[in-house]
């Protein structure tokens, strides 16, 4: 009896078969190569409420914003020992730790009343910190002066316009967060600079770059609106150094 051709001795009949059968191959490894690379992907649990997974692009700044918490809070509560190093699918927490419950115990086992929190002292600002290794900037709009910093209920200045008005990067640097998911800013876009510099442009009306782009001083990269100011037609500017805000007015020439 004549054994079975095996695959390797079959013949194409024709030219046009055998391109057939390369195709089919082809397409088979291209699948093949496809669920590997997704297999060999990170895929991530969720995370426990109180906390959140760091995506491309955040910053502690950001992060801490969004979930009403300080720089400093993140830190504390993470103890990072440096802020400026967050990595993509790090797990942070974002609320504070919850508090020992119960009435404390006493040598002899008997309950001791818990003391009673004392008043809090007043709040008092700390005193602002110089910037270092200053860089010139170019004033973002053109519109007036309508608040300047005060370091208080003010972080930035804010300078009017008519909705549409070029809104300008104040120094070269890089799109780290372009969009609305801060309560407060509106359509927000923030970009790094060097010396640990990073500046906020707030309220906008439309925004015309992308996060990871790098941009130019002076570059148009939005337009004034009046998202999340309570109707107010102006821009929100903001200078910060590794999260502590500085008067803008001190990078700006005068006007």
């Amino acid at each position: 009896m004549r054994p079975s051709p095996s695959p390797s001795d079959v013949r194409p009949s024709s030219p046009s078969a055998w391109l057939t059968r390369c195709r089919t191959h082809a397409l088979g490894l291209a699948v093949c190569l496809t669920l590997a690379a997704c297999a060999g992907s990170p895929t991530y649990g969720p995370v426990p409420a109180g906390s959140y997974r760091v995506q491309s692009g955040d910053t502690l700044y950001g992060i801490a914003r969004a979930n009403n918490a300080s720089t400093a809070d993140l830190v504390r509560w993470n103890t990072l020992a440096d802020p400026d190093k967050i990595e993509v699918g790090q797990v942070l927490r974002v609320a504070p730790p919850a508090g020992a419950s119960g009435a404390a115990v006493t040598s002899s086992g008997a309950a001791r009343p818990r003391p009673q929190p004392a008043r809090p002292a007043p709040k008092v600002e700390p005193a602002p910190r110089a910037a270092t290794n200053k860089i010139p900037m170019v004033w973002p709009a053109n519109g007036p002066v309508l608040a300047n910093y005060n370091g208080s209920s003010n972080k930035g200045v804010d300078i009017g316009g008519k909705s549409g008005d070029p809104i300008y990067a104040a120094a070269a640097g890089k799109v780290v967060y372009a969009g609305s998911g801060l309560r407060g800013y509106g359509n927000l876009v923030m970009l790094q600079h060097e010396n640990g510099y990073l500046t906020a442009y707030a309220h906008n009306r439309a925004i015309l770059v992308k996060e990871g782009a790098s941009v130019s001083k002076g570059q148009k990269i939005a337009e004034m609106g009046d998202t999340d100011s309570h109707g107010t037609v102006k821009l929100h500017f903001e200078v910060r150094q590794k999260g502590t805000p500085f008067n803008p007015r001190d990078f700006l020439p005068s006007r």
